[in-house]
């Protein structure tokens, strides 16, 4: 584990959130993260199984170089130890770029500073090459490399889920990664040592959220603070390891699984002891790739449980939400589900009062008989 050797500043920018305030410590379960190991023959009907329950799961034996992941950590670090001055010239994010306590346009805050850089290098971005312009050239070269393997990664873990599923062809998910107008960026966080709050209060490194893309996947250093949201509402706390890989299910993979795979609601909470570092890679489609459930997964549209939109459409809609807003309400069928399964009901009420009918009518007509 790479330890930053003294908390980076934050200047002025504590005292321009006159807002920020603390929360109340969460009460949380004890759940056991899923692991895959990438060389277990049975890897992708874990991987499927994950997705399902948690829309999360943890990642060993991936293959990337720990070297890579620690470099790119240290050149990391060495960006956010700049004198505000000069990580100031690479903001603010638009949405690329670097960013500190604001989170998005809408008035979401956290104890965190970040950078968030384009992934695709056939798309041009000026806050991006702001970014590099801050830094010595080792760190663009580690940004990259980590990119690329993380990329591989990504794709890999989408053909495992295309495999298990029955998807075809295989690539069905991971070209749109691969395509080269993908939307795809990394964000890197820093979460600086959190000064003590009131008894049983605690300050919220990046709220509750989940990602809009199509698959996230997360390195962190060895400070913990990672919660996920599991089936019944309560939080669960990631152990951390700096050697692994994280995976989130995001947004967009729900919907083309219609929902089988779920999208994981995950938050930071700051620590008072150690500085947190991670790094998130975020898998894109392009801006006009067509969202929609598969039709090798779900055959009939009626059964739909979401409408078709394309990734521009909804990324333009995340971005004017809140963090922890439900994005997906605005885009599921739900009120037509609602209205077939009423009518499927009536259907079934009829028949059983027609078969009632029917039995009494020839109980009149035996009784008859009788008489």
């Amino acid at each position: 584990m790479v330890v930053l050797p003294q908390p980076v500043t934050l200047d002025n920018h504590i005292s321009l959130l006159q807002t920020y305030k603390p929360v109340p410590v969460p009460v949380l379960t004890s759940h056991s993260i899923p692991v895959v190991d990438l060389t277990d023959p049975e890897a992708k009907t874990r991987i499927v199984k994950a997705c399902e329950e948690f829309g999360f799961f943890k990642v060993v034996n991936h293959g990337v170089r720990s070297e890579l992941m620690t470099r790119l950590e240290q050149e990391a670090i060495g960006f956010f130890a700049l004198p505000q001055s000069l990580k100031n010239q690479a903001g603010p994010p638009e949405p690329y770029g670097y960013g500190s306590k604001r989170i998005g346009p809408n008035g979401d805050v956290g104890w965190i500073e970040y950078i968030l850089l384009n992934a695709n290098p056939q798309l041009s971005s000026p806050k991006t090459s702001a970014v590099f312009r801050q830094t010595p050239q080792i760190f663009r070269t580690a940004v990259e490399e980590y990119m690329k393997e993380i990329k591989e990664v990504s794709c890999k873990l989408l053909e495992m889920m295309a495999e298990e599923l029955g998807i075809e062809p295989r690539d069905s998910l991971s070209k749109m990664l691969r395509d080269e107008k993908s939307d795809s960026c990394l964000r890197l966080n820093h979460y600086p040592v959190a000064e003590e709050e009131a008894e049983k209060m605690v300050k919220v490194g990046f709220g509750e959220h989940t990602d809009p893309q199509i698959i996230s996947v997360l390195r962190s250093n060895n400070t913990a603070g990672l919660q996920i949201c599991v089936k019944d509402g309560s939080w669960v706390a990631v152990p951390p390891d700096h050697s692994s890989f994280f995976i989130n299910v995001g947004d967009a993979l729900q919907v083309m699984t219609n929902g089988r795979f779920k999208s994981v609601k995950h938050r930071v909470l700051a620590d008072t002891r150690r500085s947190r570092v991670s790094m998130i890679y975020f898998g894109g489609p392009p801006l006009s790739q067509k969202i929609a459930p598969l039709p090798c997964l779900v055959p009939e549209q009626e059964d739909w449980l979401y409408k078709e939109f394309t990734w521009s459409q909804y990324k333009s809609s995340a971005y004017k939400s809140k963090l922890g807003d439900y994005r997906l309400g605005l885009f599921e069928k739900q009120p037509l589900l609602a209205h077939k399964t009423f009518l499927r009901v009536v259907v079934m009420i009829l028949v059983i009062l027609c078969m009632i009918e029917s039995h009494n009518h020839k109980k009149m007509e035996t009784d008859s008989l009788l008489d």
